[in-house]
Parts: structure tokens; C-alpha cells; sequence
């Protein structure tokens, strides 16, 4: 049987080391090893071969967009227009080495999950016990752990105390895990294989002994390498649009260039002639400055992005963004506060409420909605203090930010006394420690004993452990009462139902000569405080980022690897929607998803919004089944077990604080502050800048169109041509980058968020929008031909009629850019100067034109000439025009529909 396909977490400790031919006590021999390593190889993990680098840059180059711009690059060259050639050439390079370097960022995922895995062990060989790297353990070897060791492959546990282990980087779990012995369920989760210690974890608390079952690859570890390797590079969708765009604008510009060598061969002009009138259709066609803008564009909205703790590792991942309809989110530390938190207590029999969240120790304890005074409520002094005396941990402010030393359970009962003014730094003046009974997970309870008048022990643990040793209970006023069971444990019930961790309090007075305390001591005879309940809360931004997700037509789904019902409580908190039960959401487990068919799969995540205990290969799952039904997918992950969901997802988000190198290397997008909140800040920037780019878009093709069909005109009616190819390559490489970009700067428009978010498969233009383009589009072409044919008509000279033609449409364009400022709104209601740089731009673009017309150099390079006063009102004139036109068009068809939409 093969290693990596037995249940070792079904199997007795005797069965593993039978199973593998291990020896519990001595371990393997030096011979053996030898042997299991040539069958097993090393412990690592296995780097997946990729593509030279020197592919994966000429990879870059197979795009649409790019085939275009290296036509256009060989036009210009075949015009020996060599300037012009290199500026369209250094932009396909730009565009080129940018995506290599993301490119070459994402594969740095599987190195991580590598250097993840070395580390020292300690080892029993042939008797002996020895310190060795990790990469040279087999199946069979014996090891054993401490307190801050990283478990160095999968391991069958076989004795342990009080072992706990961090599990939170593979399963997702807020709290460490404690660790038995005793055999699991076969069909039991990677989260509740309690005899089990997985490749990375760290061990937290205490010791533990195992056999190695599975190294390398096979280990868990190992499978989401393999899930993160395989999973699929998804496109953006506005690569995807782009794309189609391109193919429909190649055939389109082919097309015309055949069309225009058949007219020019009908009528017997020379193919050479025909063939030039061809080049300048070709490059009036080509948006050359598209991929620039697009790549300008979405660098400028990573920069408004990283501003607002977003930092984007990949372009596209800002576009993505606009189009997401589904977030996957975690629940530890990214819709919650990573800081568990004591909300309620019951003590003396009566219930206060705890306001504050975190460990910062700000709030109050409340009755009935009153601050409490400890001096009138002598049981609440006594569980309070408890909680602070018997504690190993301590908390404490580091930058600005509250955090725990130790463990976090213990940190948030220093943080609930300190807000009713029991200081921790000082109370162990008043009470040293004196002797100790430490925590021990098969008994379920720590006692500390302090000095004082009369010396006190006091007990913190599981409930039922601390009302066995009970007999008598403190009421508010600090008598000694029969303890009423019952009621007691009706307030745990309804804290736990809430999604609380409850810890029960209790203490017993000595003499002052009694300085050691057993677990006898412990028994009997307790006085019992109360009981506090805890949890890890939600952030209160993320309460309001998650109302604006949906509002804004994003579903959130919390995954998470902790308990089903934390899951359902934190996300009724949070409000996140979803199958409802009563007022709580459904959560559906790991153990119910894996006995469902992918097609059962794809109907309940639709459904459901809540998944608890769930594996890496079940969120890469989930990832899949909401893509199956075209769902824009962003997942959120901080854990190692998150990397191949967020290598599959439509755009990773990491969190920048508490996530791993594997799940940063491969996510789209960092978090810097690990707040869901950021997300829906990156997802209103994002829309924004799909925004711009649609404008960008809708600004640039009619100048395109405009110029195809002023040559295509000029060919039907035999004239000269209106513009020569050097003056196009000029009206489209200026104007792109001093009056298109303008757009970039545009502000979000009100209600950005109250719009459902951008369907992956609608085109960039719609069928409003392209009404429009062709309406601009033969607008500036009749404007350009018809003025360009009455200044030929005044007898002025070719090159001075081209520079009219030219002038014109760089003049509509600039004029045209003040009515795609928005595509719903006109320029009067979004405030004709809420993006000054459009200002900027047009009066930097009005000087270039003075130049290109007035300067020697340039009418010599460009073959313009000086215009005439008249000649440049009757362009201003045409100018205006467009813009009413384009306005009345607006307000028409919204009037008309009675929408803004496109």
C-alpha cells in the first residue's frame, strides 16, 4: 500500500509502526534510511519546471494588441519614418517587460512553499537521538517536538504533553490546536485530526513525540504544491475584451486596405499608389496608443490603490477588480480582529456586558446598560482578578497596535480585568505567584497559588471541570451560596450559542503557610466565580464593507477553516447574506462538501455563504464551482493551505501582516493592514478605473474611425489625401498621451458603488456607445474632409489644407474629451472643473499644435504649413459643434430610455 493513500489518522500508533516497519523506541537504521531515501527522495518539495525565461518573454509578444502595434512599427519603418517607429516599438517593449515581471513574481509561489519546509529536526536513529536538517527524514523516522519547533513533515502523533500546535497557515483555525493520541474517523477533516502534526505548523505549547508517515510531496503541504502548480491562469476580463476587440479591429482595418487596393486597381492607378493610400489607412486605424494608455492607466490606479493598503502585484488584477461579483473571503484576522475579545460574563450569577474590541484594554463592563463598580460587585473582582493571576501571557502595545504575548484566550482575560481598572502590571505586587499547576490538555485546567493575607489559589478551565471541584459559588454581594448548576450552565449554553469560548473561573483561600498547591489541592472545595465568554469579533469596518459589497451587487462568502458555528455567528454579525435558518446563516461544513458532486457543488454556492472546516482542495473547489457559473472570483487567504485558491481565483488577495510567503506570491493583490475593508476600497478604485479606461476607449476609436474613413473617402471621390501618414501617426501618438490620459484623473462618479458590478462578458462597447463612436467618428470625418476641400478650393496649397485636416482633428478631439469626462453625465453635473488635468492637457496639446504648424522643423518633418486666422475659426466653430451634437445625443437618449446606463 502506498504511503501518501493510508488513513494514518484511523491507525493505531502500533499499526503506523507496523505499517512502516518502524521501531517506537530505537527507530530506523542508518541502512534503512539510506535505502527509504532513494524510494522516497528527499523531504522538499519538488520545484515545477516553467518555461525559459527567454519564452516567457517572447510570450509576451502573442497578443492581438501587440500584432497591431508591430504592424504599424513596420509601416512606419517601411515609411522610413524612424522616430515614429521607435516610440511605437518602445511601447510594445514597456508592455512586454512588465508582463515578464509579474509574470516572473507569481512563479516565486512554489520556491516559498520550498524554503517552507527546511528546517532542523530531532531524531531517533538506531537508539540514539540526533539533531538533523529536515530534507534528509523518511518515512518510519521518529521525531520529536517543543515549544517553538516547526513540525518537519506529516506526523502520526504517538505520545504528547499538553501539546498544542499553530494549525492556522493550513486550516485556517484562530486558535492553536490541542493535540491527543487517540484515533480519528476515518472521513475526519485535516482540522480535527487531532493525532496528526502537518509539514510547517509550529508547535505553541508543550511536547510531542511521532512517526513520520509522510515527507516531501506526499505531505500535505506537498498536495497544495501540486493544486497550486496545476491550477489554472485565468484571464482577465478585460483581456478577454480586448482581445476580441483587436480581432474585430484587424479584420476591419485588413479589410478596408483590400477594399481600398481593389478600388485604386479599378481604376487603373499604379499598386503603388494604392498601396501607400493603404499604409495610411492602416496606421490612421491602429489605436497605437492604446496599450500604452491601458498600461498607464491601470499603473496609476495600482498607485491609488496602494494609498488606500492595497498593493497590487499584477496590472490586470486593478480591471479585475471592476468586474468581481463574488469575494471569498477568510474569517481570522480579515473580516474579524484577529484578537479574541471577552464580550459577556456571568459572575455571582449575573450578567454584564463587555464593549471594546481587541486587546486593546478600552471599554467598560456594563449592567443593565450602567458602568459597574467592582467594590459593590465582589464575585466580578474575584473572577477578573482570576483571570489576570492565573495567566501566562501578557499584552501590550507595539506601534500603535495592541497585541498578545502568549496565548490569545489569555490575552483577552488581561484585556476584560484592565477595562475595570485591575491593571495586570501591577496586581502580582499585591499577589506574587507562589507555586503553579500548569496547563494540561488532558485535564482541562491551570491553578496558580499567590501569596497574600491568606493565600489563594485560583482555577481557570473547562466548565465541567471547574463545577466538579465546586460546591459553593460567590453571589454579587461576595457571600458564599450553594452553587446552582443549572443556571450556570444554562448561561454557558446560551454564550456558546452565540459563538462564544466560555472559561470558568474559581478560588479557594489557605493558610499563609501552605506554599505548594497539587492537584489534590484542586479537588474540592472551590468557590466558583463565573464564567467568561469570548471571541474573536468582527471589525467594525468590515461590518460596513461587506454592507457596501452587497449593496454594490457583490456577494461575500466567508471560508474558513474554524468551527461551524464561529463561522455562523461572525458572519450574522457581519450581516453577510446568504441560505437563511431562523436569523442565522446556514454553514456548511468540509464533511458534507466532499460527499457532493461537482454539479451538487455549483448549485449550493450559489446558495450558501457560509463554509466552515474546510481543506485547501475544498477552497480550491469552491473557488471552481463559483467560476463555473461566471462568477468574477476574488479570494482572500493569509495561510499557506490558501495558495492554489488564490492562484485560481480571478484575483488573490493576501494579506500583507499575518500572510505567508506562499499565499503573497501568489495572490494578485496584498493588503497591507489585512482588512476586508481595503478590499472594498480596491474594488471601488478598481471600478473606477474600468471607468476610465471604457472613457479612454470611447475618447480614442472615433479620431480611428475618423482617419479610416477621411482616406477611404478621399479614394471614393478621387481627391488627394487629406492626411499623410506621418500627420497620423502625429494626431494619434500626441493626443493619446496629453489628452486621453487626462481621463486617468478623472474622479469616481457618485453612486460607483450602488451599481452592480461590470458583467465579465459585456463588451467594452456596447451598442449605445458604438452608436456613438460612429456618430463622432463621421462627424470629425466630414469636418476634416469637407474644410480640407474648401481650403484646396481658396487655391492654398496641399500641405496647408493637410495641416487644416490635421488641426481639426486634433481640435474635435480635444473638444470630444470634455463629453467622455463621463458617459452619462454632462460635463455641467459632474462640475466642469472636478479634473483640472483635462485642462492642462488640452492647453499643452494646443502648444504642440502651434508648434507643429508654425516651426520650420516641424512643417518640414511633418509636412505641415502655417493656417490663417479664419482657417482656425471655422476649425473652433466645427469644434463647438461636435460638442453640442454629442451633448444633445446625451441628454436625448436619456430622456428617451430613462437611464444612465450603457
Amino acid at each position: 500500500m502506498e504511503n501518501d493513500m493510508v488513513k494514518w489518522h484511523s491507525l493505531t500508533a502500533d499499526q503506523v509502526a507496523k505499517e512502516l516497519k518502524a521501531n517506537i523506541h530505537k527507530g530506523l537504521s542508518n541502512a534503512e534510511v539510506s535505502e527509504r531515501l532513494k524510494k522516497y527522495g528527499e523531504n522538499s518539495i519538488t520545484p515545477k519546471k516553467h518555461q525559459s525565461s527567454l519564452i516567457r518573454f517572447l510570450l509576451q509578444f502573442n497578443q492581438p494588441l501587440i500584432y497591431i502595434l508591430l504592424g504599424a512599427a513596420l509601416v512606419t519603418l517601411l515609411l522610413k519614418e524612424y522616430p515614429d517607429a521607435t516610440v511605437i516599438l518602445a511601447v510594445v517593449l514597456i508592455n512586454s517587460v512588465i508582463g515578464y515581471i509579474q509574470e516572473t513574481k507569481a512563479l516565486k509561489a512554489i520556491d516559498a512553499l520550498s524554503r517552507s519546509m527546511s528546517s532542523s529536526a530531532t531524531v531517533i536513529r538506531e537508539g540514539r537521538s540526533a539533531i538533523i536538517n529536515s530534507v534528509h527524514l523518511v518515512p518510519g523516522d521518529i521525531i520529536s517536538v517543543q515549544a517553538g519547533d516547526k513540525m518537519p513533515a506529516d506526523v502520526r502523533l504517538i505520545s504528547i504533553k499538553d501539546l498544542q500546535v499553530d494549525e492556522s497557515t493550513l486550516t485556517g483555525e484562530s486558535v492553536a490546536t490541542e493535540k491527543g493520541t487517540e484515533l480519528v474517523n476515518t472521513d475526519a477533516m485535516l482540522g480535527d485530526r487531532k493525532n496528526f502534526g502537518f509539514a510547517t505548523t509550529v508547535v505553541t505549547y508543550g511536547t510531542g513525540k511521532g512517526i513520520v508517515v509522510s515527507t516531501g510531496d506526499r505531505t500535505e503541504l506537498g498536495k497544495i504544491n501540486e493544486s497550486i502548480a496545476t491550477a489554472e491562469e485565468l484571464d482577465t476580463p478585460l483581456t478577454i475584451k480586448i482581445r476580441k476587440f483587436s480581432h474585430i479591429l484587424l479584420w476591419i482595418i485588413l479589410s478596408l486596405s483590400a477594399l481600398i487596393l481593389f478600388i485604386a486597381y479599378v481604376r487603373g492607378e499604379s499598386l503603388i499608389n494604392a498601396f501607400m493610400v493603404s499604409v495610411a489607412l492602416v496606421v490612421g486605424a491602429i489605436p497605437e496608443g492604446l496599450p500604452a494608455a491601458v498600461t498607464i492607466m491601470l499603473a496609476i490606479g495600482v498607485s491609488k490603490m496602494a494609498r488606500r493598503r492595497a498593493v497590487i502585484r499584477k496590472l490586470v488584477a486593478v480591471e479585475t477588480l471592476g468586474s468581481t461579483n463574488v469575494i471569498c473571503s477568510d474569517k481570522t484576522g480579515t473580516l474579524t480582529e484577529n484578537q479574541m475579545t471577552v464580550q459577556k460574563i456571568m459572575a455571582g450569577g449575573v450578567l454584564f456586558e463587555v464593549t471594546g474590541i481587541g486587546y486593546k484594554p478600552e471599554g467598560k463592563i456594563l449592567l443593565e446598560g450602567e458602568e459597574v463598580d467592582l467594590a459593590k460587585n465582589t464575585a466580578l473582582h474575584y473572577l477578573l482578578r482570576g483571570g489576570v493571576l492565573c495567566n501566562d501571557s501578557r499584552i501590550k502595545e507595539d506601534k500603535g497596535r495592541w497585541i498578545a504575548e502568549g496565548d490569545p484566550t489569555e490575552a483577552a482575560l488581561i484585556s476584560s480585568a484592565e477595562k475595570a481598572g485591575i491593571q495586570d502590571q501591577y496586581i502580582d505586587q499585591y499577589y506574587p505567584r507562589i507555586d503553579e499547576i500548569p496547563f494540561q490538555s488532558e485535564l482541562q485546567y491551570m491553578a496558580t497559588l499567590h501569596r497574600h493575607e491568606e493565600n489563594i489559589l485560583h482555577l481557570k478551565g473547562a466548565l465541567e471541570t471547574v463545577l466538579r471541584s465546586c460546591t459553593l459559588m460567590m453571589n454579587k454581594a461576595g457571600e458564599y451560596v450553594p452553587i446552582d448548576k443549572e443556571a450556570i450552565q444554562k448561561s454557558t449554553e446560551e454564550m456558546a450559542a452565540e459563538g462564544l469560548r466560555v472559561l470558568a473561573f474559581a478560588f479557594k483561600k489557605f493558610d499563609p503557610s501552605k506554599t505548594q498547591v497539587s492537584h489534590e489541592d484542586v479537588a474540592e472545595g472551590l468557590i466558583f466565580t463565573g464564567i467568561q465568554g469570548m471571541i474573536d469579533p468582527p471589525r467594525e469596518e468590515a461590518i460596513k464593507a461587506v454592507a457596501l459589497c452587497q449593496e454594490a451587487g457583490i456577494r461575500v462568502k466567508m471560508i474558513t477553516g474554524d468551527h461551524a458555528l464561529t463561522a455562523a455567528t461572525i458572519a450574522a454579525q457581519l450581516g453577510i447574506n446568504g441560505k437563511m435558518e431562523s436569523e442565522k446563516p446556514i454553514a456548511v461544513t468540509g464533511l458534507e462538501l466532499q460527499k457532493l458532486s461537482d454539479a451538487e457543488l455549483q448549485e449550493i454556492v450559489e446558495e450558501v455563504s457560509v463554509f466552515a472546516r474546510v481543506s485547501p482542495a475544498q477552497k480550491l473547489r469552491l473557488v471552481k464551482a463559483l467560476q463555473a457559473k461566471d462568477n468574477v472570483v476574488a479570494m482572500t487567504g493569509d495561510g499557506v493551505n490558501d495558495g492554489p485558491a488564490l492562484k485560481q481565483s480571478n484575483i488573490g488577495i493576501a494579506m500583507g501582516i499575518s500572510g505567508t510567503e506562499v499565499a503573497k506570491d501568489a495572490a494578485d493583490m496584498v493588503l497591507t493592514d489585512d482588512n476586508f475593508a481595503s478590499i472594498e476600497a480596491a474594488v471601488e478604485e478598481g471600478r473606477a478605473v474600468v471607468d476610465n479606461l471604457t472613457k479612454f476607449i470611447v475618447w480614442t476609436l472615433p479620431t480611428n474611425l475618423g482617419e479610416g474613413l477621411v482616406i477611404l473617402t478621399s479614394i471614393v471621390f478621387a481627391t488627394q489625401l487629406p492626411l499623410a501618414p506621418v500627420q497620423i501617426l502625429w494626431i494619434n501618438m500626441t493626443t493619446a498621451v496629453l489628452l486621453g490620459l487626462m481621463l486617468t484623473f478623472e474622479p469616481k462618479e457618485p453612486g460607483i458603488m450602488s451599481r452592480d458590478p461590470i458583467p465579465a462578458n459585456k463588451p467594452i462597447l456596447t451598442f449605445p456607445l458604438i452608436m456613438r463612436t460612429l456618430l463622432v467618428g463621421t462627424l470629425i470625418m466630414l469636418a476634416s474632409f469637407l474644410l480640407f476641400r474648401y481650403e484646396l478650393s481658396k487655391g492654398v496649397s496641399l500641405p496647408e489644407a493637410q495641416t487644416v485636416a490635421t488641426t481639426v482633428f486634433v481640435v474635435l478631439e480635444a473638444f470630444y474629451l470634455f463629453n467622455c469626462r463621463s458617459l452619462r453625465r454632462s460635463v455641467k453635473e459632474i462640475g466642469w472643473f472636478s479634473n483640472k488635468w483635462v485642462y492642462y492637457g488640452t492647453f499643452v496639446m494646443l502648444i504642440l499644435q502651434l508648434i507643429f504648424i508654425h516651426t520650420p522643423f516641424m512643417n518640414n518633418l511633418f509636412h505641415s504649413a502655417p493656417i490663417g486666422f479664419i482657417s482656425w475659426l471655422r476649425i473652433l466653430a466645427a469644434g463647438l459643434g461636435l460638442f453640442i451634437i454629442v451633448y444633445l445625443e446625451k441628454t436625448i437618449r436619456k430622456k428617451l430610455t430613462g437611464s444612465e446606463e450603457f
